[in-house]
């Protein structure tokens, strides 16, 4: 079977985020993970889009956080069905007019024509369309000659957050079901992405008198700008006690889970996070006792960091080549950050790759097993 025609993605550009409080979430974006706040909508998104929002940029990601500014627009009506949560994935594209043309006809849905806009930053082009992510949507833009950040935003200077902690792009998007299938079948047919790696496992083995909780998980790739999208449901047996399953009825419906940021030094960067109060997901004193073990069983052998800097960070390693591996640390959700329900079960994954491209087993249960631990913890208090 031939491959289906690219849609022409450059990359993932932004993240729109949608909250009930916008001044936590600049405190969050700004202060905490430093982050640079580079614009913020002007009156005229406020009067007619019912919405408030600030935008940050890492230079190679930006995160749009908005808020409700009364009731009827997007942001209103994404939170009357969900808490706090991502809205909306965006994705700077080659031709415009090309990528609608094929999503509408390979049965896409569009939510508008194409909307050409020049202002004093120049042209630039968009449409969205409607995806099986519950209600988040996918917005395509060109943007070759536009200078600005997007229409109805202003730029602000001297912002607080510098970005000392060297957070770059988007490495995964990693969303729940509570059935896979259908949405698979939309990234193949509809996005034209190819199937990059699966896995399936069941956690009954970390707590005996847990009932414990499983997963079957796909990831779906773009081969030309490497966007990859990780896809998750819950495992029999205890289908209603899957973490899956508890994402998809704190989020109240299917959605985006979390989103991996790679890193250029990550051992530095959780150091200095964990100083600033930063809160991850905890990693138990087993998982490095065995460690090294497990490197050597999957063929990654020695690392060029030592267990005992590992283990004083709560950094998870994971690999399937001969010096070829990854870090990453997960912090905890919203929900558990602020204390409040409404703050949604959404988080963020830092991610360092040395050599390893993949998405090893190892990997995806380290991540189900510490969000496991957090929720029977939660369960206990």
């Amino acid at each position: 079977m031939s491959r289906p025609e690219s849609l022409g993605i450059k990359r993932l550009e932004a993240l729109h985020y949608y909250v009930h409080n916008l001044d936590r979430s600049r405190r969050f974006y700004a202060e905490t993970l430093d982050i640079p706040e580079v614009g913020k909508s002007a009156i005229d998104i406020e009067l007619k889009g019912r919405q408030r929002a600030v935008v940050f940029d890492t230079g190679a990601l930006q995160i749009v956080v908005s808020e409700p500014v009364g009731e009827g627009g997007r942001a209103s009506r994404f939170l009357r069905n969900h808490p706090d949560g991502i809205g909306t994935l965006i994705f700077e594209v080659e031709d415009i007019a090309k990528t609608f043309h094929l999503l509408d006809a390979r049965g896409g849905t569009p939510i508008q024509e194409i909307q050409r806009v020049r202002d004093d930053f120049g042209d630039i082009a968009y449409f969205s369309i409607t995806t099986p992510l519950g209600d988040t949507t996918f917005r395509f833009v060109e943007r070759a000659r536009y200078r600005g950040i997007f229409p109805g935003f202003t730029p602000v200077e001297n912002s607080v957050g510098k970005n000392q902690f060297g957070l770059s792009t988007a490495d995964h998007i990693t969303s729940n079901f509570q059935t896979m299938s259908p949405a698979l079948l939309w990234f193949e047919h509809v996005m034209g992405l190819e199937r990059y790696w699966s896995v399936e496992f069941h956690t009954a083995d970390i707590a005996p008198d847990q009932p414990g909780s499983g997963l079957r998980s796909v990831v779906m790739h773009d081969p030309v700008s490497g966007v990859k999208f990780a896809n998750n449901e819950p495992r029999r047996p205890f289908f209603t006690a899957s973490q899956i399953n508890m994402f998809n009825r704190d989020h109240r419906g299917d959605g985006v889970q979390h989103v991996a940021l790679t890193c250029g030094d990550l051992l530095t960067a959780v150091s200095a996070m964990r100083e600033r109060g930063i809160e991850f997901m905890d990693t138990p004193d087993a998982y490095y006792a065995a460690l090294r073990d497990r490197l050597k069983a999957g063929g990654v052998g020695q690392i060029e960091e030592s267990i005992e800097a590992l283990r004083s960070r709560g950094i998870l390693v994971d690999g399937s080549e001969h010096g070829r591996y990854m870090l990453q640390i997960f912090l905890k959700d919203s929900q558990a950050l602020y204390g409040e329900p409404e703050a949604g079960p959404f988080f963020f994954e830092l991610i360092e790759r040395k050599g390893d491209l993949g998405f090893g087993a190892g990997n995806f249960r380290a991540l189900f097993e510490s969000i496991e631990r957090n929720q029977t913890s939660a369960g206990a208090a």
